[in-house]
């Protein structure tokens, strides 16, 4: 909900999000990688379903950002009235 007092500079953090996960699905996909190599399956299955989550949130991230400022309200519109006591 918006109480009409946001900042005129604010921005998502959809491009923080996706560069978060992609830290995190090159650690996950080299952990995959390391415990493989290190004969440790049960670790390297760990890792590996996190890789795919990470992607997952990834690719969510991407169609967000893609779609554009059309989901994000601008300037030109007006805050929502806080909601009153009942």
């Amino acid at each position: 909900m918006r109480s009409g007092n946001e900042p005129v500079t604010a921005r998502s953090p959809l491009r923080l999000r996706f560069w978060l996960g992609v830290w995190g699905l090159v650690w996950a996909a080299g952990g995959t990688a390391a415990f493989s190599l290190a004969g440790r399956p049960g670790w390297a299955a760990a890792c590996g379903a996190l890789a795919v989550i990470v992607a997952v949130d990834l690719a969510m991230i991407v169609r967000h950002i893609r779609q554009g400022p059309h989901y994000q309200p601008g300037r030109d519109v007006p805050p929502y009235d806080p909601p009153r006591g009942r």
